[in-house]
């Protein structure tokens, strides 16, 4: 049995791995509109007390040769309501750049269940950025932290 075990784990850490992406797909577009959730607490302990957060949308041009303009972004709170703008005119992203919006902790506005919608565009097909949220907080000597990835709602541009 012991030896059955040891060759079904060998078999498995033999097998190739590919690469070390997240994904070994690439997406390509000449745009889309980013769904992104973010967190500004999350509930803990046996009387469901927020545990507030500070929150961080990421956006990384991951095309090695192409500029994209990002259009919009805005931020909802868990209701649905438009909390904030945060583009007045486009942003434009430089091959492998990156730029970002900081929701502080002491920001509770967006709740629960807040996101940021963000619209992006680019003139020829490029490698769509990575879009996502990184929430973090600390209390009491304990901290917690993790990511939240955007999801395509709107393939293209409209």
């Amino acid at each position: 049995m012991r030896l059955a075990a040891s060759l079904i784990l060998f078999a498995l850490l033999a097998v190739p791995v590919s690469g070390w992406s997240a994904s070994d797909q690439v997406h390509l577009s000449k745009g889309q509109t980013v769904y992104v959730p973010v967190y500004s607490n999350v509930f803990s302990g046996p009387r469901s007390l927020p545990y507030q957060l500070a929150a961080t949308l990421s956006i990384r041009n991951t095309d090695m040769d192409s500029w994209l303009r990002i259009t919009a972004i805005d931020y909802y709170d868990t209701s649905g309501k438009l909390l904030r703008r945060y583009q007045d005119k486009p942003l434009s992203l430089a091959p492998l750049a990156s730029t970002y919006v900081h929701i502080e902790e002491k920001d509770v506005a967006g709740g629960f269940g807040a996101n940021f919608i963000v619209k992006w565009q680019s003139d020829r097909t490029i490698n769509a950025p990575i879009i996502e949220s990184v929430m973090i907080g600390a209390t009491s000597g304990q901290g917690i932290s993790f990511v939240s990835p955007g999801q395509v709602i709107r393939p293209g541009i409209r």
